[in-house]
């Protein structure tokens, strides 16, 4: 495994409890917007690319004909599995294994989704190229996006590296749209919410270097007076709580 695959896992074997546990990603009415949003229906096959503990395709398999996740980290896909067993869900596949290249034949599933992971990615665009060539209706990514102003995206991405040493880059909007162009997607329709959390609790969620805690803390301290982090942040006592976008695009294959 490459060096970036190897830390992945070892966060993500760390996280993959408070992960799965977490409001944020067990979000109802998140995971709602996103299936809906998909167009996903009965006749539907689909792929979570990098599905964690697999919330997103437990969301998808109570309308979807079957649905599969893939993840390289094995504890993740473990989670997935309680989940699924949990729910008595039996029109659910689970893969371990990268995403570069994606195991599966050309045109395999019929939706081809990806929540919260893009901003892991080394080479988001060489994912999204496998993404398409799995899949035969519809390419669907949701992700964090970073502001437009370069400053504030290079603030967040640092404090998001120190926070989980595996993440690669949150991307601005533009350049998220620019992947579909660069794939030879059409222009993906798009829809948005916003993600809250608490820092304390967004920090119990990663492992950061113990010495980066204090560091961390200290952004977003400092984000309350100048929005430097290119999200909303403010303080409720000795409690900093944030809110930052999420965007969810889709785009039809031809």
């Amino acid at each position: 495994m490459t060096q970036h695959t190897d830390i992945v896992v070892d966060q993500f074997t760390q996280q993959a409890t408070p992960f799965a546990a977490s409001t944020a990603m067990r979000d109802e009415e998140a995971l709602k917007l996103l299936v809906e949003f998909s167009g996903a229906g009965a006749d539907d096959t689909m792929l979570d690319v990098a599905c964690g503990p697999g919330l997103v395709v437990a969301a998808f398999a109570k309308t979807c004909r079957r649905a599969a996740g893939i993840d390289i980290t094995p504890a993740m896909i473990g989670k997935a599995r309680e989940h699924a067993a949990a729910l008595s869900l039996t029109n659910v596949d689970w893969h371990t294994g990268n995403v570069l290249p994606l195991p599966f034949p050309d045109r395999s599933f019929s939706l081809v989704v990806s929540r919260f992971a893009f901003h892991h990615f080394v080479d988001p665009l060489a994912v999204l190229r496998e993404m398409k060539r799995v899949a035969t209706r519809r390419i669907v990514v949701a992700d964090m996006v970073a502001s437009d102003d370069s400053a504030r995206a290079d603030a967040l991405n640092k404090m998001e590296k120190l926070r989980d040493p595996s993440h690669a880059r949150t991307l601005p909007l533009a350049e998220l749209r620019g992947l579909f162009a660069d794939t030879g997607l059409p222009v993906p329709r798009e829809t948005f919410y916003d993600v809250r959390a608490e820092l304390e609790g967004l920090l119990a969620t990663s492992f950061p270097a113990p010495e980066d805690v204090p560091v961390i803390r200290q952004m977003f301290a400092d984000s309350l007076a100048d929005d430097g982090l290119g999200m909303k942040t403010k303080r409720k006592g000795d409690r900093i709580l944030l809110s930052y976008p999420i965007a969810i695009l889709a785009a039809d294959v031809a």
